[in-house]
């Protein structure tokens, strides 16, 4: 496939929401979002709502956007930040973006507050896939990894597949994206560090039942080293197919600047691909852990 250049996948001019696109037929654009909220979850994680123009929305499970975040301390924060898109709310025209504050992209994008302008340029890269055949899928994801999984059970919906979403987290208390689960019609499993139910050797016995109940036709994961390596052994295993979301810091978000190169392994090969033009969803028997 070529790759396509900044000119080519989004104009150079932002979109504000009521503007006259002028080019509705490109697969990203810059858009002017416009902040609805800005709040905690729970004590570590915040999730920002954001009105955007139409295009904005066409977003698909496992795909980022690239966000300017405003600087937290007067200096000039030089990149844009990837980030997961946690849900596509069309009915409202919103996007939805869960994240912890760590970093200064981070740390300037929670002071963002109701009614101001947020700058994104998306949606990038290449999101999940449901293959036809497959009935229901398991998704495991640990942390704010679960925020890239998440828009997953609505694909699933849509295409009638069921989903059983194990969410692993330090304590009950941070585990997220339940809710959003349980709404789409997942059967939800928490699994924490607090009582030892996230251990690796109790995630592979929750795994080894969904496959002997024939509820995993295909492994998704994001967030978690331990977990990937998990289910790409159970995958092999048991020849069931996966996909992992990998994370990497970026520069362009497009795939001029090669920074985000990982390595793969491919028919016993290693090559090098761009986590922001390749994935940031892979095969998850291609992806080599971090």
């Amino acid at each position: 496939m070529t790759d396509l250049t900044p000119e080519d996948k989004y104009s150079a001019k932002p979109i504000r929401i009521g503007e006259v696109d002028p080019h509705p037929d490109k697969p990203t654009g810059e858009f002017i979002s416009i902040v609805v909220s800005n709040d905690y979850v729970n004590d570590e994680y915040l999730k920002m709502v954001v009105d955007v123009p139409d295009r904005a929305l066409t977003a698909k499970a496992g795909q980022f956007y690239h966000l300017l975040c405003p600087t937290p301390d007067g200096a000039e924060v030089w990149m844009r930040r990837p980030m997961s898109i946690y849900r596509v709310d069309t009915g409202n025209k919103r996007l939805e973006f869960l994240y912890k504050k760590e970093g200064r992209g981070t740390q300037g994008m929670a002071m963002l507050e109701k009614g101001e302008e947020f700058n994104i340029v998306g949606p990038l890269g290449v999101g999940f896939w449901l293959e036809e055949g497959w009935k229901n899928i398991v998704v495991l994801g640990r942390g704010v990894g679960l925020a890239t999984l998440a828009p997953l059970s609505q694909l699933a919906a849509e295409h009638n597949v069921g989903v059983t979403a194990i969410l692993s987290a330090r304590n009950p208390e941070v585990v997220m994206s339940r809710d959003l689960f349980e709404g789409l019609g997942a059967n939800v499993i928490e699994v924490v560090d607090t009582d030892g139910s996230s251990d690796v050797d109790n995630v592979e016995k929750i795994l080894e039942g969904l496959i002997t109940d024939g509820k995993a036709d295909a492994f998704f994961t994001c967030g978690s080293n331990r977990l990937l390596t998990l289910m790409k052994r159970l995958g092999k295993a048991h020849d069931i197919p996966g996909q992992v979301a990998m994370e990497q810091n970026m520069a362009c978000g497009l795939g001029a600047c090669y920074i985000c190169m990982r390595t793969f392994e491919v028919d016993g090969e290693k090559t090098l691909r761009r986590v922001c033009r390749d994935g940031p969803c892979f095969n998850m028997q291609e992806a080599v852990g971090w």
